[in-house]
């Protein structure tokens, strides 16, 4: 009996990672420090003014973080229950809170208890912020309403109902101190005038709002809710400017950069992904550990901080230039370098998709031996499911197109009769016709201009006649 031969998987080249200036300028941060919170991360703020603290909302505290520290600078904890949303006076002197037991409080910096309380709503009060005139405060709870509140008389000045579902996320003009925005879980947004006791714009966003975010010229809006994340323009009323789908779980905070070029989301997906706001398409995107309920950047970018909901605070800080010189000097291998990878096991993830080539070397070796059509013989939905998916992700590829066209052929030939019986397998076999049609419409526009070129260089290297030959040519 011949011994085993294990199949020889051939080497391919490798695609490299396009590199572009967003990730260049993205990955420039050192490693995440890890702080633990008392509960999940519900609010990251950072003060307007210098020396740029955080607030961090979880549980029944408020923490202030300096720029580089891992404690806390200082605690507000006279909540009875969970406080909510802690934000910053645009002076940084100040910063209101909601909570649990639906009273909206304001803290001087400077001290510890309340300088004001606000009461009026009936449930718990999610979100906060200052109008721009620094003098009013506007709040949103569970209660359905918005109120806006006067901080000299601790007073309600309007209280608006017209939400018919939770609101739990708001966010004021810089640009105009009487107008703000409220999101609902009712689907929709509404935009509000203090000088009126109406809304003056309701916007459908379709699903349940997590967070709302307005540009800094007041004339561009983002909600997101569900896995969805829209931007409108306000000044047309409204209207729907795009409509982004690039989360798989529900988006929970949205934050822009500080030249308001980025748009930065995070989801219950565990991933913070980063869209220009010109083409509004993915530039980058974070890997976190756990599901995110929060994210702040710091003015110039300099720190970018995510909370999540195993209460964990990941904070990033940008590598200084300066430093270029330290990260360039040789260290000797320190132990952690040796034992790195010691427990590490593969994850489920890690199958064919992740490497093709182990699985179109098998195919090409069954091919060979004459067998690769029973082996694709005789599949159930799901495995046939999975082949499809295989073929659909892989078959353009030039490095592996000459094997999985000849699976997909041999695929369609033993299925074909049962084509109508599964909505799944249909739907996948008109994907991988109109991926082939249409690889096959690229490649006829290649080879034109291939055809083109060949011309071109033809005509370029046709030989000039020399004097000696014009002579010549002449004489006869």
């Amino acid at each position: 009996m011949a011994s085993y031969k294990p199949v020889v998987v051939p080497s391919y080249p490798k695609l490299g990672e396009k590199i572009t200036k967003d990730t260049l300028y993205w990955k420039h941060y050192k490693a995440p420090i890890q702080i633990k919170e008392f509960g999940a991360v519900n609010k990251i703020d950072f003060s307007p003014v210098p020396p740029y603290n955080y607030a961090v909302t979880a549980s029944s505290r408020i923490h202030i973080y300096g720029r580089y520290s891992q404690e806390p600078v200082k605690t507000f904890s006279r909540f009875k229950d969970v406080a909510y949303c802690a934000t910053y006076r645009d002076d940084g002197k100040l910063l209101a809170a909601g909570s649990e037991e639906g009273i909206v409080r304001l803290f001087d910096i400077s001290g510890r208890a309340p300088l004001r309380q606000f009461d009026g709503h009936t449930k718990a009060v999610h979100v906060v912020d200052f109008l721009s005139d620094k003098y009013r405060i506007v709040s949103g709870a569970d209660d359905y309403t918005a109120k806006v509140w006067d901080i000299s008389s601790s007073s309600e000045i309007i209280s608006y109902k017209e939400h018919t579902d939770y609101v739990r996320c708001a966010c004021t003009s810089k640009l105009n101190a009487d107008l703000f925005v409220t999101g609902s879980y009712d689907h929709t947004v509404k935009l509000f005038d203090t000088r009126t006791e109406k809304s003056v714009m309701t916007i459908e966003h379709g699903q349940p709002i997590e967070s709302v975010n307005l540009f800094p010229s007041g004339a561009l809006l983002v909600t997101a809710g569900g896995r969805y994340v829209k931007v409108w323009d306000m000044l047309k009323g409204g209207q729907l400017l795009v409509s982004l789908r690039n989360h798989h779980k529900t988006v929970t905070c949205l934050c822009l950069n500080s030249s308001g070029q980025r748009l930065l989301s995070g989801s219950l997906d565990r991933h913070v992904k980063v869209y220009s706001t010109t083409s509004y398409k993915v530039v980058h995107s974070f890997n976190y550990e756990a599901s995110i309920l929060s994210l702040a950047l710091a003015p110039e970018d300099e720190i970018l901080i995510v909370g999540m909901t195993n209460g964990i605070l990941n904070v990033k800080h940008r590598k200084r230039e300066g430093a270029k010189e330290l990260l360039n000097k040789r260290r000797r291998p320190v132990y952690r370098t040796f034992v790195k990878g010691r427990n590490y096991m593969p994850k489920e993830a890690h199958g064919k998709n992740n490497f093709p080539e182990v699985a179109v070397a098998v195919m090409q070796d069954l091919n060979r031996r004459g067998t690769l059509k029973n082996a694709l013989a005789g599949r159930n939905e799901e495995q046939l499911r999975v082949l499809l998916s295989f073929l659909i992700s892989h078959v353009t590829d030039g490095r592996f197109a000459p094997v999985l066209i000849n699976v997909a052929e041999i695929i369609i030939d033993i299925y074909m009769p049962v084509v109508g019986q599964s909505p799944i397998i249909d739907k996948q076999f008109l994907k991988l016709q109109e991926l082939v049609e249409k690889e096959i419409e690229h490649q006829v526009e290649l080879l034109e201009v291939l055809g083109m070129m060949d011309s071109l260089f033809a005509t370029m290297a046709r030989k000039k006649p020399t004097p000696l030959e014009e002579d010549k040519s002449d004489g006869s």
